[in-house]
């Protein structure tokens, strides 16, 4: 069993929200399938970190998830700014629940265990210079929902792989009350996506301030899955 990431799939298979538009991204459902079925097997674990789908509600997700769920692997799903579907956590479970969709998991302040010594852990994160009052409140609620993902691996006895989509560290700027919380728990590694285009190339990958960033989005692999485990 290995453990995969790939954020950024903005899946429009129901919607009419063509990502092919954008340079690098033409045929990559197709280029995404044929990579993943070639990498991915039924046992293997992979951490999709936001911007999953186009769907504005979650009704209209079916054909993207029917999609997801035919592929190998078990999917555990974080939210990203484009999930405009994400609801009530309930709503989601229930959804997933009567379509059949079991190889799909949302994971929102909580953590899954994906090995005897880790877990994942994630939230979707928000701008590192919010300065409006709107924003700030999003950030601090962004915090806690981090917090409590980190805490209830603690419970779970496992180590941390964290997930966020928003990159905490960008263009010589950072979010220091999430790289605040990175730190109070001693997270080694921590993934992220919503990079795309130009910005892949100054991103940051590799170590900032003790922590390694990860970018996964998906252009930024060229829609090959990244082995995190």
């Amino acid at each position: 069993m290995a453990v995969y990431a790939i954020a950024d799939l903005h899946l429009s298979l129901g919607a009419d929200k063509p990502m092919d538009v954008f340079q690098g991204w033409q045929d990559y459902v197709d280029r995404l399938e044929n990579v993943w079925r070639k990498l991915i097997t039924p046992d293997d674990i992979v951490v999709i970190p936001g911007d999953i789908s186009w769907a504005m509600s979650l009704e209209d997700t079916e054909a993207d998830f029917s999609f997801l769920h035919s592929l190998p692997g078990r999917k555990l799903l974080l939210k990203g700014n484009h999930d405009y579907w994400w609801c009530t956590r309930r709503k989601m479970d229930a959804f997933f629940a009567e379509r059949g969709f079991d190889s799909l998991t949302i994971v929102h302040n909580d953590a899954v265990a994906v090995s005897e010594e880790y877990a994942v852990c994630g939230t979707r994160g928000w701008f590192f210079d919010a300065e409006a009052d709107a924003d700030k409140k999003v950030l601090l609620r962004e915090v806690g929902r981090l917090k409590a993902s980190l805490n209830a691996a603690i419970r779970l006895g496992r180590k941390p792989l964290v997930f966020l989509h928003y990159p905490p560290v960008c263009n010589g700027q950072e979010c220091p009350e999430l790289m605040q919380v990175l730190k109070d728990y001693a997270v080694t590694d921590c993934y992220y996506g919503h990079i795309h285009g130009p910005g892949i190339r100054t991103a940051v990958n590799g170590e900032y301030d003790g922590i390694t960033f990860h970018l996964v989005s998906a252009d930024a692999l060229r829609f090959c899955p990244l082995k995190v485990l």
